[in-house]
């Protein structure tokens, strides 16, 4: 066999730029997370985000991102998440993510005790004013903590 690319260290090395470069996901705005303490999830507790949008007309996706340990005993969780506007007008909303089938199989990516959920909550959604939007999620599950949540977080991606 052979391998003339390798006779040409920079050559080589370019390619592998190229290659990670157009791994990249460029479509993606906005995408963090925060840690849930091992004690769990507090009722009063929020995790906090903060986004700049600088365009009013591309449509986005908007996930919520989870993560739970087998140890999390439900297959839903319900979430109260709150958006406060540039205008400084407030949403709030409950949403319902599922985190496990009807036989109770995790949903989510993963394999031992984690499992990483990325659930599309809106489609081409169109942020109608541009600026600074501050979202929280808190816990909707009337537990006074939370077991089995590791981490909750927002992302937004440019629509295709």
């Amino acid at each position: 066999m052979n391998f003339k690319i390798l006779r040409y260290p920079g050559l080589f090395t370019m390619l592998i730029v190229v290659i990670l470069l157009n791994s990249c996901d460029k479509g993606t705005l906005y995408d963090q997370s925060q840690e849930i303490p091992d004690l769990g999830w507090h009722k009063d507790s929020a995790a906090y985000f903060s986004m700049e949008i600088e365009d009013s007309i591309q449509p986005c996706n908007f996930y919520i991102n989870v993560r739970n340990t087998d140890d999390y005993p439900f297959r839903n969780l319900y979430l109260f998440l709150t958006t406060n506007l540039p205008n400084n007008n407030t949403t709030r909303d409950t949403i319902e993510l599922l985190l496990a089938d009807a036989s109770g199989k995790w949903i989510g990516k993963g394999f031992g005790v984690l499992r990483d959920n990325q659930i599309v909550i809106r489609k081409n959604l169109i942020f109608p004013l541009t600026g600074t939007y501050r979202f929280s999620i808190e816990q909707a599950m009337r537990q006074d903590y939370l077991k089995g949540i590791r981490d909750v977080g927002i992302k937004v991606e440019i629509a295709e």
